[in-house]
């Protein structure tokens, strides 16, 4: 039981720093989709706009230099969108890859432990299977929240403004599904888990 205790510990000090991670890349995010929307906004109005009834008719391409420039914003906006992707991706394969190793281990060593001992909680502290399942529950919420920004940047397209416009609440709807302080939640069971063991190993008799 050690072993896993001590391999959930270093498990937890990664993820959470990797949450730091996370939260500081989506927090960008929303504020590059709130970006994206505003020049979309932009982009709109200066399409209804009636160029050849107003003063700007005398600069003839003028519209089109407008369009190209704005473009070239959008285009920017969604290269920074796509580094912030990146950077959730690099967090979804560390928590991924860490979680499997804890697995691992706790399969190679599940016939020593017992099912009996995996399920056993204190009267304060969750069971190892407990404490396991966290673990998964925070790997599918980042590879799940990671799928959901890649399509959502694939549906992002200077022809369609009006969805461009929304995407701010369109992200907001998507968050809306998913628990937010899974990863907390998680760290909680791990880190009660991790001290009862400690508890046990260092009482007198152990």
């Amino acid at each position: 039981m050690a072993a896993v205790a001590a391999a959930l510990r270093e498990w937890a000090a990664a993820a959470a720093r990797r949450d730091a991670a996370w939260r500081e890349a989506l927090a960008a995010w929303a504020a590059l989709l709130g970006s994206l929307a505003g020049l979309a906004a932009q982009m709109r109005a200066a399409r209804r706009l009636a160029w050849g009834g107003s003063a700007l008719a005398a600069f003839g391409d003028l519209r089109e230099r407008l369009w190209r420039k704005q473009r070239g914003a959008a285009e920017a906006l969604l290269e920074q969108l796509g580094g912030r992707r990146a950077e959730l991706r690099a967090v979804r394969d560390a928590a991924g890859a860490g979680a499997a190793a804890v697995l691992r281990l706790y399969e190679e060593r599940a016939a020593e432990l017992g099912l009996a001992a995996a399920l056993r909680r204190g009267p304060h502290c969750p069971s190892l299977a407990d404490a396991l399942e966290g673990l998964q529950e925070v790997e599918r919420y980042y590879r799940h929240l990671y799928l959901e920004s890649k399509l959502l940047l694939l549906r992002v397209s200077c022809d369609s403004l009006a969805d461009m416009e929304v995407l701010p609440q369109s992200w907001e709807r998507i968050l809306e599904h998913y628990k937010e302080d899974v990863v907390q939640d998680a760290l909680l069971k791990i880190s009660l888990f991790v001290d009862n063991q400690r508890e046990l190993f260092c009482s007198p008799g152990s």
